[in-house]
């Protein structure tokens, strides 16, 4: 893919700085946020195989963006900068900052929130919105993790929560049983885990991972746990792009309402996927996201 531009350190409010690079060339420009939170750009450089026009792909540029406290940006120890509404403003600051307007916001799980938040705020910057792998509320997403558990093998999910009622949520064993009978299962079915995925995994910010989310991705205790926003989603009004794995840790039933309750939604299920289906359901994931931007291109 023909690359322009640099990376660039933008200031965002507190005078703290974020890191973002453009991508490709083309008429229609798109914003990435990703998950986490407190992950980093580094597991969506699959984007770059497929958002290429010399490849029959969409004509776009795209800008990845590690979001504050992530390891390519600063690192602030002020945790109460951890909130969905400092991040919204941050996404704000940084679209105007890079000079964007008419363009695709695209977000992955936990920037499939942030996605969902900056619309409802600032959508008449947007030409389309692309959400992968979330869903509308945090309550929606604990309740498929429950059923998630209830699959596995009643002594795993014994041990489990043996481990979780004592808060030993970093204990080897712990993170063994977790990986072997969740991760692998819910978060990325290929084997081994693809370099980009395990550096983003590496680098997570564990300070801002922790302060939101909380201890792992099937414990929720941070401070987004309240958030819901299905009373909402009909106020967006932009074409969207609502993404899941049938495997993912979020219920594709529910994506799926997502895309009753958003008047210009469409919702593409990835069969072989789970959280990250951009990478194993690879196929199936860029032909409904290519299709998406093609459409929208100006």
């Amino acid at each position: 893919m023909a690359r322009s531009g640099r990376s660039r350190i933008l200031e965002v409010p507190g005078g703290h700085h974020v890191w973002t690079r453009r991508v490709g060339d083309g008429p229609l420009q798109m914003l990435t946020l990703h998950g986490g939170p407190g992950s980093t750009h580094e597991y969506l450089e699959v984007l770059e195989r497929h958002l290429d026009p010399d490849r029959g792909g969409p004509a776009v540029a795209f800008y990845y963006y590690d979001q504050l406290g992530s390891y390519y940006a600063d690192q602030p120890e002020d945790l109460s900068l951890w909130t969905v509404e400092r991040f919204r403003e941050e996404v704000e600051a940084v679209r105007k900052a890079l000079g964007l307007d008419r363009f695709v916001l695209y977000g992955q799980s936990w920037g499939g929130m942030l996605a969902i938040e900056y619309a409802l705020a600032y959508q008449d910057h947007l030409a389309g919105l692309v959400i992968s792998n979330m869903t509308a509320s945090i309550a929606s997403y604990v309740a498929h993790l429950k059923t998630l558990r209830a699959a596995l093998p009643a002594e795993v999910e014994r041990r489990l929560v043996e481990f979780e009622s004592r808060d030993d949520y970093f204990n080897p064993i712990y993170e063994e049983l977790l990986v072997s009978n969740l991760y692998t299962r819910h978060l990325c079915r290929l084997d081994p885990w693809p370099d980009a995925v395990v550096r983003g995994l590496q680098r997570m910010s564990m300070p801002v991972y922790t302060t939101m989310q909380g201890p792992n991705e099937f414990v929720v205790t941070g401070n987004f746990a309240g958030w819901d926003r299905w009373d909402r989603l009909s106020e967006i009004e932009v074409p969207t792009l609502l993404l899941v794995g049938r495997h993912d840790t979020m219920d594709p039933a529910d994506i799926e309402e997502m895309g009753r309750r958003m008047p210009r939604a469409e919702v593409a299920v990835l069969e072989n996927g789970s959280h990250l289906a951009m990478w194993d359901d690879e196929d199936a994931y860029f032909e409904a996201l290519e299709g998406f931007l093609m459409r929208l291109e100006p």
